[in-house]
């Protein structure tokens, strides 16, 4: 895993824009603390930071194919790179190392554009073809791998983060108004679009071109099979397990020691006993809160490990310092993203990175096969809105979630169904902001998504708007920078795309039946999980959150929020004040909502107020 970025000018570069790119690749430097490297080409500069994983001694970034008339700065893993060196051996060509990297130069060599169609994996890239004078970006099928770009004042820039960015001169730091209204409907900010005015994410499962007269062109190159034929029910458990077994193979590819986030739940505890058929000595690492045993997991990820005789460790972590480690969170995260399990994975994988570099986890399979409650929930509205009309019931006989309910129930789906983790209503956004920041119509991020997937089932299109939408701008953005921020690279089997393409053609009763999802992943693997295990409820990545905020909202949010800070203009002060009474009084649980505004005021004050791109100190970083 590494950190990769870049500049195209419209003219030569100059020194000073080197000096740049270098500042740049060097405040990635947690991703790829191994080695550095730079090209310097006419109208181009690459930057590498390498985190060493595969060929440890052969695999130097940037690197060139055979006639150096291409260059690349990668970051990720191909996982079939064997296959496809194969390949191309028997139709001629040579190579100088054993290191994917070299695999995709000779590629995009042979297949042109369509390079990327024979990669398996979890990339980002650029590459610079000297010949042509043009940059290729590209970003993963499933968008594993973040990839950020802005064009200023003749310069096209392309980092892994967006703190890389802000690096060159003249780059604005402003907030974009649309995305803090996303930001405030679903805790994170669905690309293309960032937080930051101007700045973009090359979205997954897309390639963008900057040609030689400065302009720039973006196509999807992959999706999910809309229009495919549905896999046969009967031989779909053992085709499943067969295809997941091999995914998990795929992935332990590497010439560095590997382990297992290991949380207890049916995911991970599928990816640990599928690891220890072929490897020894799995290592599995898990996370626990003494202070709050209803959240803590570790009783169940200890049964796994005893099960597949992994080597386990436990980090044990406490709500002390949590408040202080959110200015570093903030900081790793580049956006504002109000994903509390953020810090414990930070500190999980800061405690791993002692044993091993490589971790896989079970990230996926929830979009993959209706893991969460939610769908069972809009399903069950869809049938009712079916069957009946919905009542208009008064706000005054009604309130809280029945409210919530009863409004997504008079909307159809494409209106209604705003992902896993909606937090603030657009009636209660609205409330919060300012009065000029409020209700303008930005577009309707899941309007695209809901018109691809028109005539499909209705869980079918809410698992596509969460693997387009949640999964690549919350969960693996999360996973990304949390893990790169310890220098230790995370991978995801179950977000292979052969697998998801595959298991898309499911049926939908095959997902979710009689109330249980992950239904085939249940069957598929019974033999994998211990019974108390098997039939645990959906649990995400548990953390006391509650405990946690409530502990801390009554004097630091207050602070944050209230008293200090130019974040403050985007909101109406009285309506947060009145959040924040609510909620330390107990009548109102609003940890989530309360969240989401500390973290924006972080980010604004770490990344607007502050002008600078160094991170804060990491009071618990110990």
């Amino acid at each position: 895993m590494c950190g990769i970025c870049g500049v195209v000018m419209t003219r030569d570069v100059e020194p000073g824009d080197v000096e740049t790119v270098i500042a740049m690749r060097d405040d990635m430097a947690h991703r790829g603390p191994d080695d550095e490297g730079l090209l310097v080409s006419g109208r181009a500069v690459l930057g590498h930071r390498r985190l060493s994983i595969i060929d440890l001694a052969g695999g130097h970034q940037p690197m060139a194919n055979r006639r150096e008339t291409t260059w690349v700065t990668f970051n990720g893993e191909i996982y079939n790179f064997a296959a496809v060196r194969a390949r191309l051996e028997a139709e001629g060509h040579t190579f100088l190392t054993k290191s994917d990297t070299e695999v995709i130069l000779a590629a995009y060599d042979a297949y042109g554009d369509s390079f990327v169609d024979h990669l398996r994996g979890m990339f980002t890239m650029g590459l610079w073809d000297v010949e042509r004078q043009e940059l290729i970006l590209v970003r993963d099928r499933l968008g594993i791998k973040p990839l950020y770009y802005t064009v200023h004042d003749g310069a096209f820039l392309f980092a892994s983060e967006i703190k890389a960015l802000l690096r060159w001169p003249g780059v604005p730091r402003e907030v974009d108004p649309a995305a803090l209204r996303d930001y405030l409907r679903y805790r994170y900010v669905p690309g293309p679009r960032t937080m930051f005015k101007g700045i973009w994410k090359l979205q997954p499962g897309h390639l963008l071109r900057v040609r030689r007269d400065g302009g720039v062109h973006i196509r999807r190159y992959w999706d999910l099979p809309l229009d495919a034929e549905t896999e046969a029910p009967e031989s779909a458990e053992r085709r499943f397990r067969e295809l997941l077994e091999e995914c998990v193979d795929v992935h332990l590819v590497s010439d560095v020691p590997l382990g297992v986030f290991l949380s207890g739940g049916v995911d991970s505890t599928v990816v640990a006993g599928l690891m220890a058929r072929t490897a020894d000595a799995v290592r599995t690492f898990s996370v626990g809160y003494p202070d709050a045993p209803d959240s803590d997991e570790t009783a169940y990820a200890r049964l796994a490990a005893e099960r597949f005789g992994t080597v386990h460790h436990e980090l044990r972590l406490s709500s002390s310092g949590f408040w202080d480690f959110l200015p570093r969170m903030a900081w790793a995260l580049d956006e504002p993203v109000a994903d509390a399990a953020s810090a414990p994975l930070y500190f999980l994988a800061k405690f791993a990175r002692r044993s091993v570099t490589v971790v896989l986890s079970g990230e996926g399979a929830d979009e993959m096969l209706a893991g969460y409650g939610i769908y069972r929930r809009m399903l069950w509205l869809e049938r009712m809105r079916r069957l009946a009309p919905m009542p208009r019931l008064s706000p005054a006989f009604i309130g809280g979630k029945a409210a919530r309910y009863l409004r997504w129930a008079a909307q159809p789906l494409a209106a209604r169904y705003r992902g896993v983790s909606s937090v603030f209503g657009d009636r209660e956004r609205d409330r919060v902001l300012a009065p000029a920041w409020r209700g303008r119509d930005d577009g309707d991020v899941g309007a695209e998504y809901f018109a691809r997937t028109e005539g499909l089932h209705p869980l079918q299109r809410m698992l596509y708007f969460d693997v387009k939408v949640w999964l690549p701008d919350d969960l693996l953005v999360k996973a990304d920078k949390m893990t790169m921020a310890a220098s230790m690279e995370l991978r995801v089997p179950f977000l292979d795309h052969v697998l998801m393409e595959w298991a898309w053609r499911l049926p939908p009763g095959l997902k979710l039946n009689g109330g249980t999802g992950k239904y085939l992943l249940r069957r598929a693997a019974a033999d994998l999980l211990p019974p108390a295990i098997a039939t645990r409820p959906k649990r995400g990545f548990a953390i006391p959150v509650q405990q946690w905020l409530r502990e801390g909202l009554a004097v630091e949010a207050r602070r944050l929020l209230v008293e200090e800070g130019e974040h403050r203009r985007f909101f109406d002060l009285t309506q947060v004040e009145s959040l924040l009474a609510q909620h330390r009084r107990g009548g109102t649980d609003a940890n989530e909502q309360l969240f989401a505004l500390v973290m924006f005021a972080l980010w604004h004050r770490t990344f607007i107020e502050a002008r600078t791109v160094s991170a804060p100190p990491a009071a618990v970083d110990a």
